[in-house]
C-alpha cells in the first residue's frame, strides 16, 4: 500500500502544528517543528497569502489525516462511514480514527508513535480478545482487551515507551495494565475526551462541497 516516506517533521511544518509524529523526539530539543517554524521547501519563508475559508478547511483536514497516518482514500471512507452513523458527523469522525486499532495500541502507549503501531499491528505483534489482528484500520469496541503477545513483551522499544508514556497520558475511557501488557477499552470517547485542537466542523465543511 502507498504510505509517505519523506521526513515527517516537514509535515508538522507544513501544518503549522505539531503532529508528534516522531515519539520522544516530539518532546526534546531535536524537534524539527520547535526549532524552524516556517513551511518546508524554498519559499517557506515567503509572507503567507490571504487566508480563505477553503484554505481553512483543506489545511486543517489535512493535519487530522496526517496526524493519524491516512491516505485521502482511507479518510474520506471514514468520513462516510461516519455521515452515515446517527449523531454529529465530526465527533463521528473523531470517535472513529480514535478506534482504530493502530491508534488504541499507541495510546496505550506501547508504540511511540502511530507509524510505529501500524508496524507492529501489521507484523502481528498483538491480540484483541486473545485473537491475532494484523489489520491497522480495526475498529476495536468497548470491552475489548488489547494485547502484546508474550513473544513480544521483551522488545527494548516497548519498554522504553511505556516508561515515557506519562508525557501523554493515557486517555480515560481506556485503562493500561502494565504487568500483563494490555489495555481495555472501557468506553466509547466523548467529543470533550478528544483533542481540543482539532476544529472537525471545518473537515465536515469541506467534504460537503
Amino acid at each position: 500500500m502507498a504510505r509517505y516516506t519523506d521526513a515527517s517533521c516537514r509535515i508538522c511544518r507544513r501544518e503549522n502544528s505539531k503532529l508528534f509524529l516522531k515519539g520522544t523526539r516530539c518532546f526534546v530539543g531535536k524537534c524539527a517543528f520547535d526549532r524552524r517554524q516556517t513551511a518546508p521547501g524554498q519559499h517557506g519563508n515567503r509572507r503567507p497569502g490571504k487566508a480563505t475559508d477553503y484554505g481553512a478547511q483543506l489545511r486543517e483536514k489535512q493535519k487530522v489525516k496526517r496526524s493519524y497516518g491516512l491516505l485521502e482514500k482511507q479518510f474520506r471512507a471514514l468520513f462516510e462511514k461516519a455521515e452515515r452513523m446517527k449523531g454529529v458527523t465530526g465527533g463521528n469522525l473523531l470517535i472513529l480514527l480514535e478506534r482504530r486499532l493502530d491508534n488504541a495500541v499507541y495510546r496505550l502507549g506501547f508504540a511511540q508513535s502511530r507509524a510505529q503501531a501500524r508496524q507492529m499491528v501489521t507484523h502481528g505483534h498483538f491480540l484483541v480478545n486473545d485473537r491475532k489482528v494484523n489489520i491497522p484500520s480495526y475498529l476495536i469496541k468497548p470491552g475489548d482487551v488489547v494485547k502484546l503477545r508474550a513473544k513480544s513483551q521483551n522488545f527494548a522499544f516497548v519498554k522504553d515507551s511505556l516508561d515515557t508514556v506519562g508525557r501523554r497520558g493515557v486517555p480515560s475511557w481506556m485503562d493500561l495494565d502494565r504487568d500483563s501488557f494490555s489495555g481495555r477499552v472501557k468506553e466509547l470517547p466523548t467529543r470533550e475526551e478528544l483533542p481540543p485542537t482539532i476544529n472537525e466542523q471545518l473537515i465536515v465543511e469541506l467534504y460537503s462541497k
